[in-house]
């Protein structure tokens, strides 16, 4: 690791507009986790038409402070008012409410505060190491490689993703088939057009991350605009005592280290991982009565997961350019919009965007921990806006943030048309994450798909035969074969101890 590299990247972190994006954006995210039902992802994508006008830097620091910002605001109102702002904090309203309904409520979120900058934190370090060894092995990549590697991307989407394989698995087809739109990549031929001009160089990402996550997700909130306002406790003081540091230490130090590996893992990301850090509190404790009930390693495992898990799913983003979750998706197209593309390359062409991000990270969560406590109470009152006033203003920045980029109306018609489609696929279940993965890495799959066949001569089995693509073959007949197995061994097993017992 190129040490003077690193020490660079804090030089441009620390310049003062880069500073003041990374302020911008951590504070937005941290709105964004209050407000239940928008998310990071919808957020960045509404506003990537405002980072054409920024350096690629500032940009992407902006971006990347929504993302784990929000982990850290999801919290405020889950503990206080059991209404997870984002589905990474869902787990910390079982006993971070339980907490605050007996008056700790403030010990409870100071805990929260303190896991959310370990993690992320510990994540960021890990990261730095990590992601200059991968970075390297991945150099070493050919167009069969990243072949293989697309399709594990695409794969693991439904295997480890929430809701129905099969769901997941069709979205992703969507996905797949919308990113052939426009002229081929190596004949120049029209390819589902219907002959007009305006979609011959496809669809652009940004206007399906603004139609499916921005128009989609709104829609299908304002279904559920009229939600009753609990009652908020008071929460005091929020530094935790010796009791709750003693408890929560170890927690803290598990849910670190979980949110970190699973966090590299596409599909993986900042849910699942509050989800298995809860499980596995719930196991190592010597009173497992007290989960549910106001246990503060309910609260400090998940919370030091999640934010362990929002750093590192930028791993797989930066060193080989596959997205992890769907934010990253979004992100992913950031870059490209800058004329930046991650992957292996991302650290020697563009050293000063790769360690500046990473480190604009470590400043990002001390201002998110001297940020949270004191702006608790601004952003419960944001909770009073009515979704009826907040969602014809956001969609109205949408569409002029659309029209912005090309001056073209159709693009709008376009947005329009990916809202109702995302709308009617969360209505009948269907996420639109496994979509967007999918749009991204089509591209990326299709082109090196095609080249490995060129230079191959046809021959499929040379995917076999090199060492790398070959390994990688094997993890892919893991995913797609072994992991469904074990998950529905282990679902007939429960069904059966379920039957056992009731009987």
């Amino acid at each position: 690791m190129d040490f003077s590299s690193v020490l660079s990247g804090f030089a441009v972190a620390f310049e003062p507009q880069n500073l003041l994006f990374c302020l911008i954006g951590v504070t937005v995210g941290m709105l964004i986790g209050v407000l239940p039902g928008l998310g990071p992802a919808a957020t960045i994508a509404i506003l990537l038409p405002i980072t054409y006008s920024l350096e690629p830097t500032a940009a992407v620091i902006m971006l990347a402070g929504i993302f784990y910002g929000a982990q850290y605001g999801g919290t405020i109102t889950s503990v206080l008012l059991r209404m997870p702002g984002e589905a990474s904090t869902v787990v910390t309203a079982l006993d971070g409410h339980a907490l605050a309904r007996r008056g700790e409520a403030g010990p409870a979120l100071g805990v929260a505060a303190i896991a959310s900058f370990i993690g992320g934190t510990a994540s960021i370090l890990l990261l730095t190491f990590i992601a200059p060894a991968l970075a390297g092995v991945a150099l070493a990549f050919g167009p069969a490689e990243y072949t293989v590697l697309a399709l594990i991307g695409i794969f693991l989407v439904g295997t480890l993703g929430s809701g129905s394989l099969w769901k997941s698995a069709a979205a992703a087809a969507l996905g797949l088939l919308i990113a052939t739109v426009g002229l081929d990549p190596l004949l120049g031929t029209p390819r589902f057009t219907f002959g007009t001009d305006q979609l011959a160089d496809g669809i652009d990402f940004t206007i399906v991350a603004m139609g499916l996550f921005g128009v989609g997700e709104i829609l299908y909130n304002l279904e559920h605009r009229d939600r009753p306002q609990p009652r908020v406790p008071a929460f005091g003081r929020a530094i935790p005592g010796r009791m709750h540091w003693l408890r929560s230490r170890m927690a803290i130090l598990r849910g670190s280290v979980t949110g970190f590996v699973l966090g590299i893992l596409p599909g993986g990301g900042a849910t699942m991982s509050s989800l298995v850090s809860y499980a596995v509190e719930k196991r190592v404790a010597k009173d497992p009565s007290r989960f549910g009930k106001g246990a503060i390693e309910g609260v400090a495992g998940p919370e030091s997961a999640n934010n362990a898990a929002a750093t590192s799913s930028f791993i797989p983003l930066l060193t080989l350019g596959i997205p992890a979750n769907a934010t990253m998706a979004v992100l992913f197209g950031a870059l490209m919009l800058q004329g930046i593309t991650p992957g292996p390359g991302l650290m020697n062409d563009h050293p000063d965007v790769f360690w500046g991000v990473v480190n604009s990270m470590y400043v990002g969560n001390l201002l998110l921990l001297a940020l949270s406590i004191p702006l608790i109470g601004v952003f419960v009152r944001m909770l009073k806006v009515r979704p009826g006033v907040l969602a014809p203003l956001t969609v109205v920045i949408t569409m002029l943030g659309v029209y912005s980029i090309r001056n073209n109306a159709f693009d709008m018609l376009l947005v329009v048309g990916l809202g109702l489609l995302g709308y009617g696929m969360r209505k009948l279940g269907f996420e639109p994450g496994p979509f967007v993965l999918a749009f991204v890495l089509g591209s990326l799959l299709e082109a090196s798909f095609r080249r490995s066949m060129r230079l191959f001569g046809g021959d499929v089995t040379e995917f076999v035969q090199r060492p790398v693509s070959g390994v990688l073959v094997a993890v892919l007949v893991l995913t797609v074969v072994v992991v469904p197995l074990l998950r529905g061994v282990r679902a007939r097993q429960s069904a059966a101890a379920a039957r056992v017992t009731a009987e």
